[in-house]
């Protein structure tokens, strides 16, 4: 394991307990992420995966669509917020949900019916492809969805990317900020817009949207037939 892999684990690991406070309560958290789960739309009774699941709180929103008969899986490779999803789990009584710790360029699955990945596109070396890999495991027919957070691009809310740029780097564990400081919100944008553009290439009956005063976009599509 490299020194930055174990340096952004135990990053993750640290504030575990914080990231699950601030991905669940902040305000307009819920409604992103009940539209992440509308661009997937998975099926009653199919298996979706979620690339860098965190700490679960996808799971919910997920696990309501594709009810009983349907398997939620999450992926992370971070021990920390794995535990607290698997606490989440244990409390709620899914027994159809389940977490394991794998890499989200490599993940630990077989198949799936659609996966899913949330701000995870600008923290990959190369996001697009990832999404090919996902494509691939999914395979045509199947369902993508990505929701990640850059700069904003609508005119009035535009002074905000400054406050923006400053949690990027905050929130930034400490092996990659040597980069993030050469340009922190240039890098995060290019490697959404990567990811992003792979999946529309991809996919077929595309939705795209932005919320949170456009620094959060939402794409979702399905794997165009070969």
């Amino acid at each position: 394991m490299s020194d930055g892999i174990a340096a952004t684990q135990e990053f993750y690991t640290r504030y575990a307990a914080l990231y699950d406070a601030i991905a669940r309560h902040t305000p307009g958290a819920g409604s992103l992420r009940a539209s992440v789960a509308d661009a997937l739309a998975p099926e009653p009774g199919d298996t979706v995966v979620e690339m860098g699941c965190g700490t679960g709180a996808n799971f919910p929103y997920l696990r309501e669509r594709v009810g009983p008969t349907g398997t939620v899986v999450g992926v992370d490779f971070t021990p920390g917020v794995l535990a607290v999803a698997r606490e989440r789990i244990d409390e709620a009584g899914w027994e159809n949900v389940h977490v394991v710790r794998g890499d989200a360029t490599r993940p630990p699955v077989r198949d799936a019916d659609a996966v899913l990945a949330t701000f995870v596109s600008g923290m990959l070396g190369d996001p697009a492809a990832a999404v090919r890999t996902w494509a691939g495991l999914v395979g045509p027919g199947g369902r993508l969805a990505l929701a990640d957070l850059g700069r904003t691009t609508t005119t009035p809310f535009r002074p905000l990317n400054a406050m923006f740029k400053g949690i990027v780097r905050a929130s930034s564990p400490p092996g990659t900020r040597s980069q993030l400081d050469r340009s922190p919100t240039e890098m995060l944008d290019a490697r959404l817009a990567a990811a992003h553009r792979q999946l529309d290439d991809l996919c077929e009956d595309v939705q795209y949207e932005t919320r949170a005063l456009g620094f959060a976009r939402v794409t979702g599509g399905r794997v165009r037939e070969e």
